[in-house]
């Protein structure tokens, strides 16, 4: 009999991965696993340096990781992933140790190429052979990957993520140096981050477009991309090559489900295993039916109010800075969410350890300030448009009208404006005032967060709404500073400027995310949106 040569060995595996349920089930006994989600991805790709939200952060570790991973269900602390070991070599330097026999989805085993890649030009920045600082990344760049720039949102996403990265260096095979223009005391978290997944180079070179990549992109996990149908389904089968041992599911399917009832009612009629973003009122019905439980608590995000300091009526800060004054943040938290979430310290973790501001607080909850602060402003009752998706957060329309309650008692006259997608929030093409957002600390340092997000290279600059020269030269700072003081009294002027003096947001509340779950199948929630699918994390009843 013949032998099955490996291209065509591989072809076969793939075949299975996209075969109907009970076409393989006969030789394959693990448990499909079927998550209900109100949303897949935002910009309909898997392409983690595209897909940069909540929604898509629940998705990518099951297909794709990165050298260093974070312990989001423990402590939140740095470990390995597809680096055994790193060490610092100065202010810009991070050496890193690649665990070996990493096998790709496409059967290729991971290389100190591949890691150059997923860092590189074509991958991150548009194609061009420059790395930021104008010099050439240390390693060959993918052939065969013509026509494959991707779109303006790539880059941009990788250079508020990576603003300093000069060159990756391969120091020999197994062993990477990641070579950073300007000092970086955070160069090990931004390394952690998601956008640094490590993807096959062939498997980009091989693709027909850069969307269809996107789409079906080549990684590492314990699960590879079976089928993406944008808007409806995830489906993701076992890789029994995964280097961390066999994935305990056949498959893991995500189902778009936009309302929350329909998710609860597929939930107990069987359909789905788990059903996400479970608002806290619907907490305890469920968990009254002895199969189910509800898993969850308070994550490292914040949901916010943002400004578009544009608008005519938010031209004058006092008129923000009313608008922070007029938010009774305990009451949201105890009407909506049961106590279940808090209100935090402004834009900060405590796992910023010695960064963290313990004496900051957000705006107080003062009427008679946000009616004085108008009155000075002359704020005459204009209206102000509150952009608004249907219920993107958990509890986003309910916020929204309590919002806007709380305003009207103080003489503002903001308006809610439904919108559909986010493409339609941030259009410029008419008057933009007041919309949601949250803001997520993907490693325990602010650049993390508020620079990364409301700095000069975030996405709130970059769509226009609200800018600021002093908070811009001091984000550089406070991303190149290695003096620990100074970057502790920096952040702080940050806190200043962005909640308090100039206001580009206002946090709300910590954010908590609440799944339900069949109880007899062991699994926990993490402190992220991530969800984690491993052996480790993921057992089925006997």
């Amino acid at each position: 009999m013949a032998r099955l040569t490996r291209r065509a060995a591989l072809s076969v595996t793939a075949a299975a991965a996209t075969l109907p349920r009970f076409a393989i089930a006969q030789s394959d006994q693990r448990p499909t696993v079927t998550v209900a989600v109100q949303k897949i991805a935002n910009s309909n790709t898997l392409e983690t340096a595209r897909e940069q939200s909540n929604v898509g952060s629940r998705t990518f570790n099951s297909y794709a990781e990165m050298l260093i991973d974070t312990d989001w269900i423990g402590d939140l602390s740095q470990r390995p992933g597809l680096a055994t070991a790193w060490r610092r070599i100065d202010d810009r330097t991070v050496e890193l140790d690649l665990r070996q026999d990493v096998k790709f989805h496409n059967g290729d085993t991971m290389s100190a190429e591949d890691v150059v890649f997923s860092f590189g030009p074509e991958r991150l920045f548009g194609g061009s052979d420059q790395g930021q600082g104008g010099t050439l990344f240390a390693a060959p760049t993918t052939t065969g990957a013509a026509g494959k720039a991707p779109p303006p949102e790539v880059p941009a996403v990788a250079r508020r993520t990576y603003p300093g990265l000069e060159r990756i260096e391969i120091v020999r095979e197994g062993v990477v140096r990641f070579v950073n223009r300007t000092p970086d005391v955070t160069l090990e978290g931004r390394i952690a981050r998601n956008v640094g997944v490590i993807l096959s180079r062939r498997g980009f070179a091989e693709a027909e477009s850069w969307l269809a990549w996107a789409r079906r992109p080549v990684g590492t996990g314990p699960y590879m991309v079976a089928e993406f149908r944008p808007d409806t389904s995830l489906t993701l089968a076992a890789f029994d090559d995964y280097w961390g041992g066999r994935p305990p599911a056949r498959q893991i399917r995500f189902l778009e489900v936009p309302e929350v009832a329909s998710r609860i009612n597929g939930l107990l009629s069987g359909e789905y295993d788990f059903a996400c973003d479970i608002p806290p009122d619907q907490i305890a019905p469920i968990e009254r039916n002895p199969r189910f439980e509800v898993a969850g608590s308070l994550i490292t995000n914040h949901r916010l109010t943002v400004f578009d300091k544009n608008h005519p009526q938010l031209a004058d800060p006092r008129v923000r800075r009313a608008m922070t004054h007029a938010i009774d943040r305990g009451a949201i938290v105890e009407a909506l969410w049961a106590g279940r979430t808090r209100v935090p310290k402004g834009l900060q973790w405590e796992y910023y350890g010695e960064l963290f501001q313990t004496d900051w607080d957000v705006p107080a909850f003062d009427q008679a300030e946000a009616r004085r602060l108008l009155r000075e402003a002359g704020y005459r009752g204009d209206p102000i448009p509150y952009r608004l998706l249907n219920n993107y957060y958990t509890n986003q329309n309910a916020t929204a009208q309590i919002l806007v309650e709380m305003w009207k008692a103080v003489g503002l006259n903001v308006q809610i404006e439904m919108r559909e997608n986010w493409q339609q929030i941030f259009d410029r093409n008419s008057p933009r005032g007041v919309r949601d957002w949250s803001n997520s600390a993907p490693f325990n340092d602010p650049v993390s967060s508020i620079t990364n997000q409301h700095g000069p290279r975030g996405q709130q600059q970059q769509v226009g709404e609200w800018t600021n020269d002093e908070f811009n030269r001091l984000s550089v700072e406070l991303e190149t500073s290695t003096d620990r003081a100074r970057r502790r009294a920096v952040f702080r002027r940050l806190l200043e400027i962005a909640e308090r003096e100039d206001p580009a947001y206002t946090v709300l509340h910590q954010t908590a995310t609440f799944t339900a779950k069949r109880k007899d199948i062991r699994w926990q929630a993490a402190q992220s949106f991530l969800m984690d699918f491993r052996a480790r994390n993921l057992a089925f009843p006997a």
